[in-house]
C-alpha cells in the first residue's frame, strides 16, 4: 500500500508537537520541582531533578509572605466587575454597529483596528495622565476602567453572533412597543450568552495573568493582586527562588483550573459564531 504525503508527514508532525509540548511543560515542571525544594537541595541538584525532601512549608511561607488572601480578594473584584462591564459594553457596541447605519460607522471600526495595531506603550503616558486626572491612581478603579474597555476581537465575535439573529425579531418587538434598549436586553443579549461566556473566560484569564496594569496603577500593598504579589519575593540583594516558585504555583492554580474546566465553552463559543445557518 502506498503511503500518502499526509501519512509520511505524520511522524514529523508528532515530533513537532512533542517539541512544542516540551517547551511549554519544562518551565512548569522546573517551577513545580523548585517550589518543593529546600535551599540546599536547590543549589546542589539539577532544575529537573525531583526534590530529595518535599518541603511543603514553602507554600505556607509564600502564602503568608505574599499576602495571598489580599491578592485573591483584589483579583476576584477585578475579574468579576471588569468582565461584567466589558461584556455589556462589547455586546452593546456590536449591536449598534450591526443594526444601525450612521455616518461615522466605518470610522469607528477603523479606530478599533488602529487601537489594536498601535503598540500600547506609545499611548501609555497619555493613559496614565488621564487616570491620574480622574483621581483613580492607586485605586482599584484605575484597572477597572482600563479592563472594562472593549476590543476588536470581542466586537468581531459578537458581530458574528448578531448577524445570525434575524432582524425580524427586532421589527416584531418594535411593533409591540419595545424600545431599542428593550430589544437589546430582552432579545439580543440573551442570545449572545454563548459568546459572552467565551469572551468572559478569555478576559478573566487575561486579567488574572496581567501584572503590568495592576503594578503600575495600584502600587499600594493593600491593592496587590495575585500577579503583583510575586514582587514581594524579589529583592535587590537576595531572592528566595524556592518561595518565589511556590508563590508562582499558587498564582498559577486558579487560572489553570479556570481554563481546564471551561475550555469547552471557549471553543464552542468561537466556532458557533463562525458557522452560518
Amino acid at each position: 500500500m502506498k503511503l500518502t504525503y499526509r501519512t509520511r508527514s505524520l511522524p514529523l508532525l508528532y515530533l513537532l508537537f512533542a517539541f512544542i509540548t516540551a517547551i511549554v511543560l519544562f518551565p512548569i515542571l522546573i517551577n513545580v520541582f523548585t517550589a518543593f525544594k529546600t535551599p540546599g537541595d536547590l543549589m546542589n541538584s539539577s532544575p529537573l531533578a525531583l526534590p530529595k525532601e518535599w518541603n511543603f512549608g514553602n507554600l505556607k511561607s509564600a502564602f503568608e509572605k505574599g499576602n495571598m488572601l489580599v491578592g485573591f480578594k483584589n483579583t476576584g473584584i477585578l475579574v468579576l466587575v471588569s468582565v461584567f462591564l466589558n461584556t455589556i459594553l462589547g455586546a452593546m457596541t456590536a449591536y449598534v454597529l450591526n443594526r444601525f447605519d450612521f455616518r461615522f460607522k466605518r470610522v469607528i471600526m477603523s479606530l478599533f483596528i488602529v487601537a489594536m495595531v498601535v503598540p500600547f506603550y506609545t499611548t501609555e503616558v497619555a493613559r496614565f495622565q488621564i487616570i491620574k486626572g480622574f483621581g483613580l491612581y492607586d485605586s482599584i478603579g484605575a484597572p477597572l476602567l482600563i479592563y472594562a474597555g472593549t476590543d476588536l476581537l470581542q466586537i468581531f465575535i459578537f458581530l458574528q453572533f448578531i448577524e445570525k439573529i434575524s432582524s425580524q425579531l427586532d421589527e416584531s418587538a418594535m411593533i409591540d412597543g419595545a424600545s431599542y434598549v428593550g430589544i437589546f436586553t430582552r432579545i439580543i443579549f440573551p442570545l449572545l450568552l454563548p459568546a459572552s461566556a467565551t469572551l468572559g473566560i478569555i478576559k478573566a484569564v487575561d486579567i488574572m495573568n496581567d501584572m503590568y496594569i495592576p503594578y503600575l496603577y495600584m502600587p499600594s500593598k493593600e491593592l496587590h493582586t495575585l500577579s503583583t504579589s510575586l514582587m514581594s519575593f524579589v529583592g535587590q540583594r537576595a531572592s528566595s527562588f524556592e518561595q518565589l516558585s511556590a508563590a508562582i504555583l499558587i498564582v498559577m492554580i486558579p487560572t489553570l483550573l479556570l481554563y481546564l474546566f471551561l475550555q469547552r465553552y471557549i471553543f464552542t463559543g468561537i466556532t458557533a459564531g463562525a458557522v452560518k445557518e
